[in-house]
């Protein structure tokens, strides 16, 4: 289900508008759809983006805490 608006646009915009549905062999309301969904996928990349830097962060901390307990153990028991 759609629901119809009203957008004003300057024209150098609508001229954008019209270049970009002639490319993507669609109307004006289709391109508009088009960058929304663009601009919502690459909202959600960047979030995981951050998120897995986060995380990398975490893990080499944690990494760091822990790997002198574990080289301990191991050369313990190789001795």
């Amino acid at each position: 289900m759609s629901t119809k608006i009203t957008v004003s646009l300057p024209e150098p915009l609508l001229a954008v508008l019209d270049r970009l549905a002639r490319q993507l062999s669609t109307t004006r309301s289709g391109a508009v759809a088009e960058l929304l969904r663009r601009a919502e996928r690459a909202e959600l990349e960047r979030e995981m983006e951050e998120g897995y830097a986060v995380w990398a962060e975490s893990n080499s901390a944690d990494a760091e805490l822990f790997l002198p307990a574990q080289a301990e153990v191991v050369l313990r028991d190789r001795g």
